[in-house]
């Protein structure tokens, strides 16, 4: 679930635009910030919920709930390998007009926007249940329980997070590295998007539905 999060096109590319525009580390440290927010927030929410409700499974196996998120996953990232394979929009992707405004942008409005964007990203909602529903099913106290999830979101976002911290370290120096990473991925997005959906929706797809069947 972390790989399949954290190999998603389209978030890196946002951010490294942003990072491009005046005041840019600024501006995206407020749009991963918004995203992460948001991110750790469902977790509390549904992790409370999920902590309350019959989440685990029998004889070790996943839980209903899980396995019904999995499968809502596999076909979510199945459909967005065909619309890529279509050339398709991305249904997790911010609307166009959003990217263009980048330049003219506030810190404040890009907080909201990535909060915003994260919201309203389907896959990025079953993909954070179905880690909920996991960390939910095991045998972990409620502070424990949190730990996980602060380190699934974590890890799940580094690689937002990395373009920033090269930037604030050497702005000068990362500024050609992460130009052509930005070029790359861009270049790359359709490939990568239809591979990793692909291998990510049939593998969750296949969990999903082995984990039903245990209760047919």
């Amino acid at each position: 679930m972390i790989l399949g999060t954290a190999l998603a096109p389209i978030w890196i590319i946002i951010v490294l635009l942003i990072l491009r525009s005046p005041n840019g580390l600024i501006k995206a440290t407020a749009f991963v910030v918004g995203t992460t927010v948001v991110r750790l927030l469902q977790g509390i929410i549904f992790g409370h919920i999920f902590r309350n409700s019959e989440v685990g499974g029998t004889d070790g196996g996943p839980s209903p709930i899980v396995s019904v998120l999995l499968v809502v996953l596999g076909i979510l990232l199945l459909i967005s390998a065909v619309k890529k394979l279509l050339k398709e929009d991305d249904l997790d992707a911010p609307p166009p007009k959003w990217m263009s405004r980048f330049d003219r942008a506030t810190a404040l409005s890009l907080l909201g926007l990535g909060a915003l964007s994260t919201l309203i990203a389907p896959k990025l909602w079953v993909f954070t249940l179905s880690a909920i529903g996991v960390i939910s099913g095991a045998d972990f106290s409620p502070s424990e329980e949190f730990q996980s999830f602060l380190l699934y979101t974590l890890i799940a976002q580094a690689l937002i997070i990395l373009p920033l911290v090269l930037y604030a370290i050497a702005p000068r120096q990362s500024a050609r590295l992460l130009q052509a990473a930005s070029d790359w991925l861009t270049q790359y997005n359709r490939q990568i998007t239809l591979t990793v959906s692909f291998i990510f929706g049939s593998l969750f797809l296949w969990k999903g539905i082995s984990g039903l069947l245990l209760y047919s």
